[in-house]
């Protein structure tokens, strides 16, 4: 095959040109892997020997994904002899070869995460450290930034900022937690995976020998994703290329959106200074979405600072504009999607696998889910859990179901002892054999101290046991005079779940978190609805919809014809025909859930909203919600800056009442991500009073708050049949049907953006719309 007959000009020179450093900067949807591919093809079939190119990606599906495709063009004999895989893969080669210059056998164990926290956790435990304080996630987290920082234990003892650091998370001890367990690593003959790119860097360092070695071995290194390294891989690469200088990374600033993981932007946008004798090669030509969709990206990045300067564009159809949903609610947020997709789809013959639903935080997914499902459209969750099966989630459910019945032993199984509170499996196994002796439930046996006695456990336990049975008894005392959100948000608080979430500021920790709110958001919706239809609302009834919600039925595997609903972080990479960016608001998308705020990490979230933009083929929708239940409380929210970021030629706004300009900033400071070393001060959200001009719009702001925030309904008996009325969160409805006598007057309402709805008026606060 004639591989070069099938690329662009631009894409020719970069497979061409194979000598010295060489920077490939690739617009989305360029076709970058096929230019990374065909470089190494073109220098095989030039004479390079396999063994002298070395290939380093991030996922090993694509470093097998190219082997593939370069084998069909060289052959499997030559293919099979190049050093292509990903960071951590390479080096751990290079690693058991030269393993006893670092004092490790040649078959080193390698740490997963589970290892690596299990061992922490082991020492904060031998240390007699409170693990409430010193929380294994958190401890873990700091290590490994230290580790792709570069930043042995020793250093890490002695670096001031890292200790200050330390200090204001009140977490002093991690310099020694570090110290012994690298140590213990060590003497246990493993590696965790951050040590495979940290001890490849001391190798290389203090053995002149061996890094002379592999720089005469490769005389070719090629480098996907480089706006993804970190400084321990960006050094590695930066050390192995020094001798021939035929380096060439491929990547796009505009997609750097992992800092979160200690990617560097700074290395791909310091690649022309660091290597003066290079060659940039622009892959511009966008071969994936319409030529709306790429300008309208181009219009949003183009506001960032720090980039490498390229003009995307598409030969591709014109295509339609942005289409720009305004909600009132979160909850009519998901009904508008559910609705777009069921409409289009029937329109223009799409499957349901042609769309995808993205959002900036998991906890997201819980509206989309429940609106797909009420439409009976399929959806799969990528990259992770539904929301009802995610851990911290069932853990809170679990609380609520033994609350409700005592004699849920799996239930309480897995609750007894989170948060933790002293009782181990040990205990636990005692129980339930005691329970099944006799024929009862777990709970019946713990709660009879005489029938506790019987079970062989100690004073102390038996005390711990009966704290428990008392905290659960106090809940059920008033689960039937509370309404599903009073007692939620109580057992919640009670039992220090919250607490407990709330001290782990890792990335997962954060998400965990931000689920539990969104939990206790829905069941506050779930209440509020119950009441004004006149429904009963106490927890027992959430527990049930919750059940009958997630009650899957059965789902074949291989049926791949879904909606994707996925977070933006995990759509990179990927593309999709029909995509939705929802929550596309103020504090939410751009998000404010680190507190601190910085230019570079707001350039970030803007980077976040672009690649979310480029994932779309044909057609890209935007929504936001004018109201949002945060921690129960229903919020007024802000559409988001991004949404002016966009030029307004390339989008299908709402009407003029609905969506303004004049609401949405359009400049100013956003979130610092939590760095690594010494911290920031301590920010806040940004204001619209700190820019130039946005007084007024403040103001606007404020009153339109005020104004939902006071929203009155007219007297229940003016209201007739065939009247037109606002209700606070479902917007304008026709009332259809009035039934009853007053006070308990029901109303049959259809509201366009939420359906039919039967109400009590004297609690839906209907306001008659002249």
């Amino acid at each position: 095959m004639n591989y070069l007959e099938e690329l662009n000009q631009a894409q020719r020179q970069a497979v061409e040109n194979t000598d010295g450093p060489s920077l490939v900067i690739a617009g989305a949807g360029s076709g970058k892997t096929r230019v990374l591919t065909y470089r190494i093809a073109h220098l095989l079939k030039q004479g390079a020997r396999p063994g002298s190119i070395l290939s380093l990606t991030f996922t090993n599906k694509a470093a097998k994904e190219m082997k593939e495709r370069i084998a069909k063009i060289v052959g499997n004999q030559t293919a099979r002899h190049l050093w292509m895989g990903t960071f951590h893969s390479i080096f751990a080669r290079i690693l058991r070869v030269e393993s006893e210059v670092l004092g490790y056998p040649s078959n080193f164990t390698i740490y997963d995460s589970a290892d690596s926290k299990s061992l922490i956790k082991t020492i904060i435990k031998e240390f007699k450290l409170d693990d409430k304080t010193y929380k294994p996630n958190v401890v873990s987290s700091r290590i490994s930034a230290a580790k792709n920082s570069l930043i042995t234990p020793a250093a890490y003892a002695t670096n001031a900022q890292v200790r200050e650091y330390d200090m204001s998370i009140r977490m002093p001890r991690i310099a020694e937690i570090y110290k012994e367990y690298a140590r213990r690593c060590f003497l246990a003959g493993a590696m965790d995976f951050d040590d495979l790119l940290l001890k490849t860097n001391i190798l290389f360092r203090d053995n002149k020998a061996i890094l002379q070695k592999y720089q005469q071995q490769f005389d070719y290194i090629l480098v996907d994703e480089y706006q993804d390294t970190n400084f321990a891989q960006y050094l590695i690469v930066k050390n192995l290329a020094a001798t021939h200088q035929n380096l060439c990374v491929v990547g796009d600033d505009a997609q750097s959106i992992y800092s979160f993981r200690g990617a560097r932007i700074e290395n791909i946008l310091n690649f022309q200074k660091d290597y003066p004798k290079h060659q940039v090669y622009k892959l511009e030509q966008n071969y994936r979405s319409t030529q709306t969709i790429v300008n309208a990206a181009n219009s949003v990045i183009q506001k960032n600072k720090r980039q490498l300067q390229k003009r995307v564009f598409s030969e591709n159809a014109e295509g339609n504009p942005i289409k720009v949903f305004s909600a009132l609610t979160d909850n009519e947020e998901g009904y508008l999607v559910a609705n777009e997709i069921t409409e289009t789809r029937m329109r223009h013959h799409y499957r349901y696998e042609d769309y995808a639903i993205l959002y900036r935080t998991n906890a997201q997914s819980r509206i989309f889910e429940e609106s797909l499902r009420k439409r009976n459209i399929p959806y799969k969750i990528y990259g992770g859990l539904s929301f009802y099966q995610r851990k911290e989630i069932k853990d809170l459910l679990s609380y609520f179901r033994v609350v409700i019945n005592p004699k849920d032993n799996e239930a309480v199984k897995r609750i007894i002892n989170y948060p933790a509170r002293g009782i181990g499996a040990t205990t636990l196994t005692k129980l339930e054999q005691a329970a099944t002796a006799t024929g009862v439930s777990i709970f019946e046996i713990v709660e009879q101290s005489a029938t506790i006695n019987h079970a062989g456990l100690n004073k102390g336990t038996i005390g711990k046991v009966m704290q428990f049975v008392g905290l659960i008894k106090q809940f059920q005392e008033k689960i039937d005079l509370n309404d599903a959100y009073e007692m939620a948000s109580e057992i919640a608080t009670q039992t220090s779940i919250i607490k407990d979430l709330y001290k782990d500021q890792t990335p997962e920790g954060l998400s965990r978190f931000e689920n539990i709110q969104e939990l206790l958001n829905g069941i506050q919706e779930f209440s509020i609805n119950a009441k004004e239809e006149g429904q009963p609302n106490l927890l027992a009834n959430f527990m049930e919809d919750v059940a009958l919600l997630t009650d899957q039925d059965s789902e074949k595997d291989e049926d791949r014809d879904k909606v994707t609903l996925m977070t933006i972080h995990s759509a990179k990479g990927l593309e999709f025909k029909n995509v939705f960016i929802v929550g596309v608001e103020e504090n939410l998308f751009p998000s404010s859930q680190f507190g601190n705020i910085t230019p570079e990490a707001f350039e970030e979230e803007r980077r976040l909203f672009y690649v979310a933009i480029t994932r779309a083929e044909e057609n890209a929708y935007l929504s936001f919600a004018r109201q949002r239940y945060r921690w129960g409380k229903l919020d007024f929210c802000n559409p988001s800056r991004f949404i002016a970021d966009v030029d307004p030629q390339f989008l299908d706004l709402p009407d003029a009442d609905e969506f303004n300009f004049d609401e949405v900033p359009t400049e100013g400071k956003a979130i610092h991500k939590q760095t690594f070393g010494k911290p920031t001060a301590a920010g806040r959200r940004p204001q619209a009073a700190d820019q130039p001009g946005m007084n007024q719009k403040l103001i606007q702001l404020r009153q339109a708050k005020k104004q939902a925030q006071n929203f009155d309904g007219d007297d229940p008996r003016d209201i007739q049949t065939g009247m037109t009325v606002e209700h606070q969160r479902f917007g304008k409805g026709k009332v259809q049907q009035i039934e009853g006598s007053f006070p308990n007057l029901k109303a049959t309402v259809f509201f366009p953006n939420a359906g039919q709805k039967q109400l009590l008026l004297k609690f839906a606060k209907l306001r008659i719309v002249q």
